[in-house]
């Protein structure tokens, strides 16, 4: 059912929601529909898209007609009645604004990267060995979110030191809404601990860098094999036997954008080729929205912070068990559980300030 009411922006948006939803409702129960399984999907992507929509502005349609209801009993002789129906109508009205101000988030424009899979790439910065160890930290924190979602999480290419930390690391993970949950996590983590190596207990203080780049389809970034150059070499460093035995190490530079991505994790150069396209792919794309200036990237960077991977963005200090972001301003005494995995209060309080911006920008 339609929202009725002043036939304002708002209240036809609705409608059109509303219409829409229950078009696409009839379309998957239509056997035609239902036979050709290309246009099945799609609409099933689709009525995926708009369930929670339709949800809140059903509940928001029938909250109003109870309010509309209970307004025209406060002309009734019954004292009683006109006394229960102001009180129903002070609960209804509170209810209508809880449901107003959540059908405007879910109206705000969806980045069209939310649900798609990450490439996460982290890389040690100040601090030397410590910085890396931070680095490893960081990454074993988003794993863990990761595998608590049942998301999969696939190393692509890393260079691990002799103290077991990343100089960098590179993973795809797996997910739906993966770019959605860990979009904001982009910039520089600082960390403020007492290192193993320090013998007076002095805290120092170290960075390590995180980059989320959304996993781009081959088909969205047009790439002319004659751009590309491709070395291929003896892997080094840990790898056991069959390190610096065969050719198997790739590396693939991009020469218009002069972007270099290298792969010798895997013994098969076909498989580290693979493995650094998917990178290569995903870093092109990220380049051409920024330089394209999209409303998707402007939004993005608008939404918390810059955006700036350079931009330090949170500090972990295991002194005192607290991790601050620093752009919303939030400060959280629960350090081991966060760095265990457990980002959720996190992303929300995130997400929340992205859509505040948002709303405030669109008003």
């Amino acid at each position: 059912m339609a929202p009725e009411g002043p036939a304002d922006g708002f209240g036809r948006r609705l409608k059109d929601i509303l219409d829409r939803f229950d078009e696409v409702e009839r379309g998957l129960s239509d056997p035609a529909v239902v036979a050709d399984q290309a246009r099945y999907q799609i609409l099933a992507r689709e009525h995926a898209e708009l369930t929670q929509t339709a949800k809140v502005a059903r509940g928001l349609v029938k909250v109003e007609e109870e309010l509309k209801a209970n307004q025209g009993l406060l002309s009734d002789p019954d004292p009683e009645l006109r006394q229960m129906a102001a009180e129903e109508i002070e609960g209804l009205k509170a209810r209508q604004e809880e449901l107003e101000q959540k059908i405007k988030i879910l109206l705000l424009p969806r980045d069209r990267n939310d649900d798609r899979n990450i490439l996460l790439e982290i890389r040690a910065g100040t601090g030397g060995e410590e910085a890396s160890l931070f680095a490893a930290d960081l990454f074993r924190m988003y794993s863990r979110f990761a595998e608590n979602r049942h998301w999969k999480v696939e190393i692509l290419s890393h260079h691990e030191t002799d103290s077991g930390g990343f100089k960098e690391i590179i993973a795809l993970i797996e997910g739906r809404g993966a770019y959605s949950q860990l979009k904001f996590e982009s910039g520089v983590h600082r960390v403020q601990r007492v290192p193993t190596t320090e013998s007076q207990g002095r805290i120092h203080t170290s960075a390590a860098s995180v980059a989320v780049l959304p996993e781009a389809e081959e088909v969205e970034v047009d790439i002319d094999p004659s751009d590309l150059r491709i070395d291929v070499y003896r892997s080094s460093g840990h790898g056991g036997q069959h390190v610096n035995t065969t050719d198997s190490a790739v590396r693939i530079t991009h020469l218009p954008s002069g972007i270099v991505v290298t792969c010798q994790d895997e013994r098969s150069q076909h498989k580290n080729k693979a493995k650094a396209m998917k990178v290569l792919l995903a870093r092109l794309l990220d380049k051409a929205e920024i330089e394209q200036e999209s409303e998707i990237s402007r939004n993005r960077r608008a939404q918390v912070g810059s955006g700036d991977r350079s931009e330090r963005i949170r500090t972990y200090n295991f002194p005192q068990g607290r991790l601050t972001d620093h752009r919303i301003g939030l400060t959280l005494y629960r350090l081991e559980s966060i760095l265990a995995g457990d980002l959720d209060e996190l992303i929300e309080q995130l997400t929340l300030a992205a859509q505040a911006k948002a709303m405030a920008a669109k008003d």
